[in-house]
């Protein structure tokens, strides 16, 4: 079999492109704690994560601290602005794959604040994409299509030629809901069963797998 012919490669960003949890889950605890707020487990905080920092946050603080929810928003945002790049990384092999598809399209779609996109990428390499797009940007979050179609129309890239890389339902579910193929990642945050029941087109283990399947 060839490599399969793309002309846009669209990526998620937390348990795709980097390794965030760590950093993440630190600053909930960290918010937490100043709203004197029982800490949590970081495992169950890594389970939060992947549908956009207020639900993230809403999860984090409980049912039963409503009335914390915004003043825990602000909070975070502080704690996470400080601490964002203190051990978040591009994935091993995720730089390799970007620079061998130089010539390809790339765009970031995340759940997660454009703010905080922003400041993580450009920390560990905005210059690899052409076009990001995050959860309050208005297109809505994955698995809605909306951010999707709005980076296909903007680059200027056909469904048939267009691929998302990512490591949740939200992502193979949206890359469908927006009629395209998905690339599923088992490295990252999501749960291997949930992601196979959602039939993504391919499903690789390392991201230098990208290379082998893609052209």
């Amino acid at each position: 079999m060839g490599k399969t012919p793309v002309d846009l490669l669209i990526f998620d960003l937390d348990g795709t492109l980097i390794e965030s949890k760590w950093d993440i889950a630190a600053s909930v605890n960290l918010t937490l704690a100043e709203l004197e707020l029982p800490q949590r487990p970081l495992e169950e905080i890594f389970g939060f994560v992947g549908d956009g920092v207020k639900k993230l946050l809403r999860q984090a603080v409980g049912d039963n601290n409503p009335d914390r929810f915004d003043e825990a928003l602000r909070v975070f945002r502080g704690h996470y602005l400080a601490h964002c790049l203190d051990r978040t990384r591009f994935y091993p092999g995720i730089e390799r794959a970007l620079q061998h598809f130089a010539r390809a399209n790339k765009a970031v779609a995340t759940n997660k604040s454009i703010e905080f996109t922003n400041v993580i990428l450009k920390g560990l390499g905005a210059q690899h994409f052409q076009f990001v797009v995050g959860g309050d940007n208005g297109f809505g979050l994955k698995p809605e299509p909306g951010m999707l179609l709005h980076i296909m129309d903007r680059l200027q890239a056909s469904p048939d030629r267009t691929v998302l890389v990512g490591d949740s339902t939200n992502d193979i579910n949206g890359g469908h809901n927006a009629g395209i193929r998905v690339c599923a990642v088992g490295y990252g945050m999501g749960n291997r069963e949930r992601m196979t029941a959602c039939r993504p087109d391919w499903f690789i283990e390392r991201p230098e797998e990208l290379m082998e399947i893609f052209e």
